[in-house]
């Protein structure tokens, strides 16, 4: 049996990133267990139209982000890894402090201290010093900061395909061979 990834989504702006993480890794059968902040909920049904029951059916777990006692707030609950699609500052800065206010953070940092990948998919424009000295600290203690930045080589033809091509760059984060994307092949 293939280990899970584990999946967030928090407040910011752009819910589709963790929304196509969550059919990327569906299409390479992969399993996921997914974790939504309630500003994650609301801006999910702002941007999309869609539920956490359209989202259900994607995952094999969905935990409650109130729910500290949660399998997934265990390091013995073994996973690949997490992706936080996407990553609201609030997010980052209580995973840079290992501040474990809710159970998206909480295990963001079960990840950080078995000394597997998290992919930070940061989502804020434009950045202050503070930002800035947030990813730092989450990148020293072993985040991959990854902002959601368009490629443009590979002839985008619609906003799916830009947000398919980033969320393929963080699944490359996490180890997961795949050929779910356009890579770069020399010109």
């Amino acid at each position: 049996m293939s280990l899970p990834v584990l999946v967030g989504i928090s407040g910011a702006s752009g819910a589709i990133y963790g929304v196509e993480a969550l059919r990327m890794l569906q299409e390479i059968s992969i399993p996921t267990h997914l974790v939504i902040s309630e500003l994650g909920l609301r801006t999910l049904k702002i941007e999309t139209d869609l539920s956490l029951e359209d989202l259900s059916p994607l995952a094999e777990a969905v935990y409650n982000n109130k729910d500290l006692g949660a399998a997934i707030s265990s390091g013995s609950h073994i996973t690949r890894g997490m992706i936080v699609a996407p990553c609201s500052i609030k997010t980052l800065s209580g995973i840079a402090y290992s501040n474990s206010a809710n159970l998206m953070i909480r295990a963001a940092d079960v990840v950080l201290k078995e000394r597997r990948p998290l992919v930070l998919m940061v989502r804020e424009t434009p950045l202050h010093k503070g930002h800035l000295e947030l990813m730092t600290r989450a990148a020293d203690i072993g985040a991959i900061i990854h902002p959601p930045l368009p490629a443009f080589y590979t002839k985008p033809q619609s906003i799916r395909d830009i947000v398919r091509h980033s969320v393929g760059r963080a699944l490359d984060q996490l180890g997961i061979s795949h050929d779910l994307i356009k890579r770069w092949d020399g010109g």
